[in-house]
């Protein structure tokens, strides 16, 4: 230590950016509206119950009855709050949310309004030709106001967010060195552990009462053993790194198609472990490959036998899927049937309901969900 290392790490904390809240964004504005002190008060309890979000976490009623307020008079400061910035700040709902988008931009009287204002679920269930029959209008006016309102923030608080960045320090390094996959066991994060040579001399002393030296003993004893164990530690998992990179050496190489089945068990027979020292071994850790950073769990998949005998990752199965909704017609969309005709070309035969469950998986929607006009 040295008061040049302490000024130094004081500079590098006081650099780390600070970012805005949106309570304390929402409070600004609250403090240069212009209100009352009571309804300041009550602006301040407003903000207070608005999510990260942006949404009122709590309902007006419930609201007013905890802070013994009039709920309409409660109301009419929420419509203050809701004119501030983000807009759409303070809504209730998601309907309430694009509305106050749409008004402040002046859309009160736009197709997008009514839609977001009477039919928001069949909006949300992208069915353009019901609400082109029902506002008796055409399907192409019907998309392009689907369109605006895809263009709204559904969050409009998110972009304050105060989550703070997840930084991953790969516990385990593989490195391609004369065409061979190579690991390496990352201990930088490790901490150096050895015994103190003050406790090796007061066992040496004279001095030192038999009592002292039976209490060193079993404290050494305890810190050779944790010695020991990190370092047992380490073997186990460098073993079981070792036969994961061998196993999956051609998604190293070729990517996520090449992922080959490979469940905790197998890994656990050949480095000659139990299942559950494996599980508990890579949980948590992270291997730097040439093709980026993994969760070492990630490597453990179960498998599908294609018609000709070759064992498929369901990982890859996933990104076959993935790939085929990327490049479909949007204008028609694959069914999961259509899909699973595609995965039987190409070998893959797995039932319906799989696909459903895959696609579902991936976040993406049913094909009716996915049609544009």
């Amino acid at each position: 230590y040295t008061p040049q290392d302490a000024q130094k790490r004081q500079f590098l904390l006081d650099s780390l950016p600070q970012t805005e809240s949106l309570q304390e964004h929402l409070m600004k504005q609250l403090e240069l509206a212009g209100l009352s002190e009571s309804d300041r008060q009550i602006g301040e309890l407003l903000v207070g119950n608005i999510n990260d979000d942006g949404y009122l976490a709590s309902s007006m009623e419930e609201i007013s009855e905890t802070a013994g307020l009039d709920v309409l008079h409660a109301g009419d400061v929420l419509h203050i709050v809701q004119d501030f910035n983000p807009v759409g700040v303070g809504a209730r709902n998601l309907r309430e949310c694009l509305l106050l988008q749409l008004e402040r931009v002046g859309d009160t009287e736009s197709l997008a309004y009514i839609i977001v204002d009477k039919h928001i679920e069949k909006l949300a269930g992208r069915k353009y030709q019901d609400l082109a029959r029902i506002l008796k209008v055409d399907p192409d006016d019907v998309h392009a106001a689907a369109e605006q309102v895809g263009r709204l923030d559904p969050k409009p608080g998110s972009s304050y967010s105060t989550e703070v960045a997840t930084y991953v320090f790969p516990d385990v390094l593989v490195q391609k060195t004369e065409g061979k996959y190579v690991v390496i066991l990352n201990d930088e994060q490790l901490p150096r552990l050895r015994i103190s040579n003050h406790y090796r001399t007061l066992m040496r002393a004279a001095s030192t009462t038999p009592e002292v030296k039976e209490y060193i003993t079993e404290k050494v004893r305890a810190g050779v053993f944790m010695i020991k164990s990190i370092q047992q530690r380490q073997r186990t998992l460098f073993k079981i790194a070792t036969e994961i990179v061998n196993v999956q050496a051609a998604f190293l190489d070729k990517g996520l198609t090449h992922l080959t089945p490979l469940t905790m068990s197998q890994v656990a027979d050949v480095v000659s472990v139990h299942e559950t020292t494996v599980s508990r071994a890579v949980s948590g850790k992270y291997m730097k490959t040439p093709s980026g950073i993994f969760d070492m769990k990630y490597f453990f998949t179960p498998g599908l036998k294609t018609s000709s005998g070759k064992d498929i990752s369901n990982k890859t199965v996933k990104d076959i899927i993935a790939q085929l909704i990327a490049s479909e017609d949007a204008a028609h969309p694959l069914s999961d049937q259509e899909i699973l005709g595609k995965l039987s070309e190409k070998g893959i035969n797995i039932a319906r309901r799989t696909v459903a469950k895959y696609r579902i998986v991936l976040h993406i929607p049913a094909s009716h969900m996915r049609k544009t006009y």
